[in-house]
C-alpha cells in the first residue's frame, strides 16, 4: 500500500515533534509563495490569480504521492517561462482562451510524467546531461530577467525570448519609461538583495509587497502611470475537465515533453539533494507519479504547470519540515488567502513582481560550473556554451532540443570511438597499465596487450576491427591480448567479427587472447560456438597468467573456463 500511496510512510508515525517543524515550514513557504506564485504566473502570461490556484490542490496532491518530505512544489521561473514561449504561439497572453491552454498544457504535462512513472521510465532524464541543463538554464535565467524589463520599466513590449530583441526595443523607447514605476522596480531589487543577503531565511518577497503596495495606496502612485494587478477575483478554484482541441493537443504536445523532462529534472535534483542531507531515498518513478498527478489536478483546478523549485524548499527545510504535512500547510494558507484575503493585493505593483522573478532567476546562471568545467572537462564545457548559446539564440525550444541532440551525438560518439590503450607490465609487479600514462611500464617483443574501454556492440565493432589492424600494421605481432576488464557487454554483431578477427590474425600466424573476462561477456561468446573456435586455452583470469603462457614461462597459469563466474 505504501508503494502506491507514500504518505502512509510519514502518516503512520506522525508526532508532535514532526507537527512544529511541519506547521513553521508550511507557515513560511505559503509566506514566500504567494508573491512569488503571482509574479511566476504573470511571467508565464496568466494573471497572478493563476498561480495562486496552481499552488492549493497540486501541493496537496504532490504531498500525498510524493516521496520527497522537503519538496516545495508549485510555480517555477523556468517553467513559467516555458509555458509562455509554448502557448503564446497559439492565444494572446491574458486572454481566455491563453488560461484555458495553459490548463490544457498543465493536465497535458502530467499525463506524459504519470504515464512515464507507471512505465518506470525515470532513467529517461539521464539524456539531459548536467552541462545542458547548466547551459539551458543560465540562457533561460537571462530570457527569464529580461523578459521583465517592461513591468521594471513601465512601458509595453513585445513579447520576444530573444534578449537583444528586448534590449533593442527598450533602448528603442527609453523616453517613455515611468520614472515612479522604474523606482519602485529598483528599490525592489536592492531591498530583496539586501535581505537575502542578511537574513537568508526571510520571506524578503512578502516584505517587499507588503511595503509596495501600502505606498502604491498611500501616495496614489496609480494616478502617476504606475501599473499595479488591480481586482484578484476571490474563492477557490472548481474542479472542471480542460478543453480538449484537436489541434491545441498537438501544437501544445513538444512543449508538453519539454516541461515534462525539464521540471522533472529540476525536481528531482532538488529532491534527491535534500534526500541525501535527511538520509532517506527518493523514488525517481514515484516522483514522476506524484508530479503527474499534481500536474493533472493544476489542469483541472485552472492552473498551470508545476514542478519542485530550489528556493523555496531550501526555505521549506531550513524553516523545518520533517514530512509532506509541510505542503498540506502550505496549500491550505494559500486557500484561506483566496477565500478571503484577495482584495489585500490590488495596489500591487506589477513592477514588484518583475523584481521578485529577477531576483529569483539571474541567482541561477552558473558562472561557478563554467569556469569548472573549462578547467576539468573541456568537452562538458563546450556542451554548456552550445546549451547556452543556442537557447539564447533560438529560443528555449529549440534550444534544448539541439541540446539534447548534441548530448545524445557526444554519447554515441564516446561509445563508437570509445578509448584504447595499449598496456605494459609495471616493473616488479603484477600489474599492468597505459604504456602512454606509464611509460615505465615493460612492454615485450611479439606480443601487444590491448584494451578497450566501452561495450561491444554493433557501433564499434568497424572501429575496433580498425584499430586492431593499425596495430599489427605498427607492430611485428605473434600474439595479441584482449583484457577486456573494461568490456560489460557484448552483442552478436561485435561476437561476429571477433570470428572475423580470429580467423584473419591466424592466416597472419597471429594468436588472439582475452583476459579478464566478465560472465555476461564470456556466456555470449560460450553461446555463439566462439569459446571454441578460439580454444579454452586462449582465456586467462589476468593479464599477467596470459603474458606468461605466450612467453612460453614456467609458470602455473589460470585458464579460464567457460563457466566460471
Amino acid at each position: 500500500m505504501k508503494k502506491f500511496f507514500p504518505a502512509l510512510e510519514w502518516l503512520l508515525r506522525y508526532d508532535i515533534n514532526n507537527w512544529k517543524g511541519d506547521l513553521a515550514a508550511g507557515l513560511t513557504v505559503a509566506v514566500m509563495l504567494i508573491p512569488q506564485g503571482m509574479a511566476y504566473a504573470l511571467l508565464a502570461g496568466l494573471p497572478p490569480i493563476i498561480g495562486l490556484y496552481a499552488s492549493v490542490v497540486p501541493l496537496l496532491v504532490y504531498a500525498l504521492f510524493g516521496t520527497s518530505r522537503q519538496l516545495a512544489v508549485g510555480p517555477v521561473a523556468m517553467v513559467s517561462l516555458l509555458v509562455a514561449s509554448g502557448v503564446s504561439h497559439l492565444a494572446e497572453p491574458g486572454s481566455s482562451h491563453y488560461i484555458l491552454l495553459a490548463a490544457l498544457l498543465a493536465a497535458m504535462v502530467g499525463v506524459i510524467q504519470l504515464g512515464m512513472g507507471l512505465s518506470r521510465l525515470g532513467f529517461l532524464v539521464n539524456f539531459l546531461s548536467h552541462p545542458v541543463i547548466s547551459g539551458f538554464t543560465s540562457a533561460a535565467a537571462l530570457i527569464i530577467g529580461f523578459s521583465q524589463l517592461k513591468h521594471l520599466l513601465g512601458i509595453s513590449l513585445a513579447n520576444s525570448h530573444h534578449i537583444h530583441t528586448i534590449i533593442w526595443e527598450a533602448l528603442q523607447r527609453i523616453g517613455e519609461i515611468n520614472p515612479a514605476t522604474l523606482l519602485i522596480g529598483l528599490g525592489s531589487i536592492a531591498l530583496l538583495l539586501a535581505i537575502k543577503r542578511r537574513y537568508p531565511a526571510f520571506p524578503g518577497a512578502l516584505v517587499v509587497v507588503l511595503i509596495s503596495t501600502v505606498l502604491t495606496w498611500t501616495l496614489a502612485l496609480k494616478e502617476t502611470g504606475v501599473r499595479i494587478v488591480g481586482d484578484v477575483p476571490g474563492g477557490l478554484p472548481l474542479p472542471a475537465l480542460p478543453a480538449l482541441e484537436w489541434e491545441a493537443l498537438i501544437a501544445l504536445l513538444p512543449i508538453a515533453v519539454t516541461i515534462s523532462l525539464v521540471g522533472f529534472m529540476e525536481s528531482i535534483a532538488v529532491a534527491k539533494s535534500f534526500a541525501n542531507k535527511h538520509r532517506y531515498e527518493v523514488d525517481a518513478n514515484q516522483e514522476l507519479v506524484g508530479l503527474g498527478l499534481a500536474n493533472i489536478a493544476a489542469g483541472v483546478f485552472s492552473g498551470y504547470p508545476v514542478t519542485g523549485g530550489f528556493s523555496r524548499t531550501a526555505v521549506n527545510d531550513q524553516a523545518g519540515a520533517r514530512s509532506g504535512m509541510a505542503s498540506i500547510i502550505t496549500a491550505l494558507m494559500i486557500a484561506v488567502t483566496l477565500m478571503f484575503l484577495t482584495d489585500l493585493f490590488y495596489f500591487l505593483p506589477t513592477a514588484v513582481l518583475g523584481a521578485i522573478i529577477m531576483v529569483a532567476v539571474f541567482g541561477l546562471i552558473d558562472y561557478r560550473e563554467m569556469r569548472h568545467l573549462y578547467h576539468v572537462k573541456r568537452s562538458d564545457f563546450y556542451l554548456l556554451m552550445l546549451a547556452f548559446f543556442a537557447t539564447l539564440t533560438l529560443g528555449i525550444e529549440n534550444g534544448i532540443l539541439l541540446s539534447v541532440v548534441a548530448s545524445l551525438v557526444i554519447v554515441i560518439k564516446r561509445t563508437t570511438h570509445p578509448h584504447t590503450a595499449l598496456l605494459g607490465q609495471i616493473p616488479g609487479s603484477e600489474i599492468y597499465r597505459n604504456i602512454e600514462r606509464y611509460p615505465e611500464a615493460q612492454t615485450f617483443p611479439g606480443l601487444v596487450i590491448f584494451r578497450m574501454d566501452a561495450p561491444l556492440y554493433f557501433a564499434n565493432t568497424a572501429f575496433l576491427k580498425d584499430r586492431l589492424l593499425t596495430i599489427e600494421k605498427k607492430y611485428p605481432l605473434r600474439a595479441i591480448i584482449f583484457d577486456a576488464s573494461s568490456v560489460n557487454d557484448i552483442d552478436a554483431t561485435a561476437d561476429a567479427a571477433f570470428q572475423e578477427v580470429v580467423k584473419a590474425l591466424r592466416g597472419r600466424g597471429i594468436e588472439l587472447y582475452f583476459s579478464n573476462l566478465k560472465g555476461p561477456v564470456r556466456d555470449v561468446m560460450r553461446r555463439s560456438g566462439f569459446y571454441d573456435l578460439l580454444g579454452t586455452d586462449h582465456f586467462f583470469f589476468s593479464n599477467h597468467d596470459a603474458v606468461q603462457h605466450v612467453l612460453g614461462r614456467d609458470v602455473d597459469v589460470r585458464h579460464e573456463l567457460p563457466q566460471g563466474v
